[in-house]
């Protein structure tokens, strides 16, 4: 059973482990959902996972926590599991290449399919040498994010309102963000080249975590 938190302006369910089936359902009904991942750092075998946000268009935000205690299920599929494979809902992130990278690892997930903001930016806005989900935030839809948290403890086990929150606004404003860069893409007739590069995020992800680097370099 997960507990609602109301922030300064956003109501989030959270949930220690898994989703609940209900809210499973409600996510698989919907376009699309965001994604994000907090971890205690960037080295993924090291730095385990602490956290996995989820917003839909609709407005529904959950946040799925993992503590040192959590076990994983390695038979059974869990919820969240179930959502991150899921063939016919599409998973939003920025820089999804770490995301992708960091749930399999942890949860075993095979994501799939996938879209990623900071893909789109990099074929889409040539213009910038940014292309931050705070840059993009401020370019596209005019909003300072604040960023005080993002190198905070995502191990605590009594997560601030303000971490929560945090968490909470990138994957909804990767909502409108998601929007806004997809009719970009088709605008410069680069949706088809996007989708390539979309599908190869999993590999990408693989090699990172296996280790193998520049392997497309001379």
């Amino acid at each position: 059973m997960g507990i609602e938190i109301t922030t300064t302006s956003t109501k989030i369910k959270v949930f220690n482990d898994d989703l609940d089936q209900e809210l499973l359902q409600h996510f698989l009904k919907q376009e699309f959902v965001t994604v994000d991942t907090e971890t205690r750092g960037l080295i993924i075998p090291r730095d385990r996972l602490c956290l996995v946000q989820i917003a839909a268009p609709d407005g529904t935000i959950a946040l799925v926590r993992f503590t040192k205690d959590s076990k994983i299920p390695t038979t059974v599929k869990s919820n969240l599991k179930l959502l991150l494979e899921d063939a016919n809902l599409l998973k939003v992130f920025h820089y999804a290449r770490f995301d992708v990278a960091v749930l399999k690892h942890y949860l075993s997930a095979t994501v799939h399919p996938i879209w990623c903001t900071k893909i789109a930016s990099k074929l889409v806005r040539t213009y910038a040498d940014r292309h931050s989900l705070r840059d993009l935030a401020f370019e596209l839809l005019g909003v300072e994010m604040d960023k005080s948290n993002q190198m905070s403890d995502w191990a605590r086990e009594d997560l601030s309102h303000s971490q929560l929150e945090y968490a909470a606004n990138d994957v909804k404003l990767l909502v409108p963000i998601y929007k806004k860069m997809k009719t970009l893409l088709e605008r410069e007739n680069l949706s088809p080249l996007a989708d390539k590069l979309f599908a190869f995020v999993s590999t990408m992800s693989e090699l990172d975590l296996k280790g193998w680097k520049g392997v497309f370099e001379h």
